[in-house]
């Protein structure tokens, strides 16, 4: 009794110190081992007072019962911690003490009372039947409470170390096994500070209703008024295979009640064995989309991609590496991924090869702009489709450097798109963008010089080239998105060009799906348009971020604009007025009616730019102009801008 009650001290002392956990962690078996010793010869010793001291034939314990198990505790004592040690109770974390360590314990117990009882009998030094069966339940009994104590300590280390936010009342959005699931892990580990008030779903039958001893306590109409009255601090919405559309109403409603919002993956995310809590992340941007996830003609695509050697430019930066995760699941022959920027394709090498380790991999590192390794590597390879994302896309670093913008997106494309003729690739996808349609700046302007030069091409040569035009695409390098994010870190504040600013915007991998599912359609010379749902207002985008980390928007993370930037215009455009637009067999893409742009006079004009390309930015853009005749030069606000 001594030795519990030095322990308890002593727990209570280092508790204040802050380094209990740490110190038993250490000493944790050597302790258990200790523990179990003392607890199995003690429940003996109780288990025979007991059995004799109601017994009116007995004044006390008979001196044969005493001297049998004195000659057998040792023994006895190594058969339960050989026993124990068999059935891993020293192996087991304390803090994971649950039910299945108690029916470990029970069964470890019951085998090792049976070997002492029969070990008794063997050597004529049997105790009484009932000394066996009381010392079986209290040595249960005191075994598992030192293993269940121990999660108290670790609520009560934390409570003692004065943290007082170190629990957070969460309310889970969804009942289902995913809910259930994320509760009882969120239970079990007590440190990661998590404390559940409540669960609301949509299903009227389970309101009332206990799942893991926390209660259901409405539909999502109940959202609000239970984030009040249980001062919730996040929303956990545990719905993996809920509609994107369903989400966002879920998320709307949290953020008017001005709560942080977390979500849980999507359902094949959450079929593996990793802990619900470690996929909790924070909701992005794009599940405010609401959009729900693209379907693919899976036949149509693989027809296309399946047993063919792909090569992706670019192929390590945001759009290129979704594109090569993409392609990878359709088993091509050979994927290649070119990038000038090591880092990034090196990256996607690693991630490929861990998820895709049956894909025959090349990654190769150069530029566009080296006709003479673009040359090398449609020789060596011979590629049947070439996905081109190569480009310089940032509009103000373009603005100042119009000469890159040239080389990288016109000359680079220009030799891809010729090997790709040379080598007789089947089919060529350009990547375009949205800023082609009117363009304001250089990047715009060079990018629809790309799809010129790809739609003159088609007419000349058996490659089928196409282009595939969209908008911003959320989380991409250079987009706003990381940059609030890290202004939001930061503290702000968070910088906007202009109030009226707005953009469409669409996810990478929904991106990625389109791109891949506009090749499949193919037929040589078309500018595929993806449906980019309504554009987006860039300060909405700012103030939802804000409002999503917790912060309300303009108290405590404020807002600034800043001023258009070069080349930057109020709103983007999706189609030029010449272009027409055609629906197609798929409802999220567009074509746009085949231009009529003759490959000689255009190559000429692009050899024209070989002449003024070293030479001021506005000669250079004065060049594009010609070529481009849409194109106009937009200075500080959109109104001073050029025609």
């Amino acid at each position: 009794m001594y030795f519990y009650i030095n322990i308890l001290h002593c727990l209570y002392i280092n508790l204040k110190k802050g380094d209990i956990l740490n110190k038993f962690n250490k000493v944790r078996v050597p302790i258990l081992v200790i523990s179990d010793i003392i607890l199995t010869n003690l429940s003996f010793i109780v288990g025979l007072f007991l059995r004799f001291s109601f017994d009116e034939k007995y004044s006390r314990i008979p001196m044969q019962y005493i001297d049998n198990y004195r000659n057998t505790a040792i023994i006895i004592t190594i058969i339960y911690i050989v026993t124990f040690y068999f059935f891993k109770l020293y192996n087991s974390l304390w803090k994971y003490a649950s039910v299945n360590e108690l029916v470990s314990i029970a069964s470890a117990t019951t085998i090792a009372t049976v070997l002492s009882y029969i070990y008794g009998k063997i050597f004529m030094m049997p105790l009484p039947r009932s000394i066996y069966i009381i010392s079986w339940m209290l040595i249960m009994l005191t075994v598992g409470g030192v293993r269940f104590s121990f999660r108290v300590f670790r609520v009560a280390y934390f409570v003692n170390k004065g943290q007082k936010n170190v629990f957070r009342n969460v309310l889970i959005v969804g009942a289902g096994s995913a809910g259930a699931k994320l509760i009882k892990e969120m239970q079990k580990n007590k440190e990661l500070g998590y404390y559940t008030v409540g669960i609301i779903d949509d299903d009227k039958y389970k309101k009332g209703k206990f799942i893991n001893g926390i209660q259901v306590l409405g539909d999502r109409n109940s959202i609000s008024r239970v984030i009040k009255q249980k001062r919730v601090d996040e929303v956990i919405i545990a719905m993996p295979s809920a509609t994107q559309s369903n989400k966002k109403e879920i998320i709307d409603i949290c953020k008017k009640a001005k709560c942080k919002v977390s979500i849980l993956p999507g359902v094949t995310d959450m079929l593996d064995s990793i802990s619900p809590v470690s996929r909790i992340r924070d909701v992005d941007i794009d599940d405010l989309l609401g959009r729900e996830e693209i379907k693919l003609n899976i036949g149509e695509i693989a027809g296309y991609l399946e047993d063919k050697t792909i090569l992706v430019t670019g192929g390590g930066g945001s759009i290129g590496s979704e594109l090569c995760r993409q392609i990878a699941n359709f088993k091509p022959k050979l994927l290649i991924i070119f990038d000038v920027y090591e880092n990034n394709a090196y990256d996607i090498q690693n991630e490929l090869k861990f998820t895709h380790p049956d894909v025959d991999l090349r990654v190769l590192i150069g530029t566009v702009r080296d006709r003479a390794r673009m040359e090398e590597v449609f020789d060596k390879y011979r590629p049947d489709v070439v996905f081109h994302a190569a480009a310089h896309k940032h509009v103000p670093l373009m603005e100042d450097n119009p000469q890159e913008a040239i080389k990288n997106n016109v000359f680079g494309t220009l030799n891809v798109v010729q090997c790709a003729d040379k080598y007789m690739a089947k089919r060529f996808v350009l990547i375009s963008t949205d800023k082609a349609v009117n363009p304001t700046n250089v990047m715009g302007a060079t990018k629809r010089i790309c799809e010129m030069i790809i739609q003159s091409m088609d007419k000349r040569s058996k490659t089928e080239f196409v282009a595939v035009r969209f908008g911003n695409v959320l989380g991409s390098n250079g987009s706003v998105i990381p940059l609030f994010k890290r202004q939001i870190q930061n503290g702000g504040p968070v910088t906007v060009t202009h109030p009226e600013i707005n953009r469409f915007f669409m996810t990478i991998p929904e991106a990625a799906r389109l791109v891949i599912q506009a090749g499949a359609m193919a037929k040589g010379g078309e500018i595929f348009i993806l449906d980019m749902g309504e554009p987006v207002k860039i300060v909405d985008l700012a103030k939802d971020l804000i409002s999503l980390s917790g912060f309300e928007p303009g108290k405590d993370i404020q807002i600034v604009f800043t001023g258009l930037r070069p080349g930057e215009k109020l709103y983007e455009e999706v189609l030029m007025a010449e272009e027409g637009l055609k629906k197609t067999a798929h409802e999220k893409i567009f074509v746009g009616i085949l231009s009529d742009i003759d490959y000689d006079v255009l190559f000429n004009q692009i050899q024209g730019l070989k002449d003024v390309v070293n030479k001021e930015p506005k000669e250079i853009k004065e060049a594009i102009r010609r070529i481009v005749p849409t194109y106009r030069e937009c200075c500080v606000a959109e109104e001073q801008c050029a025609d």
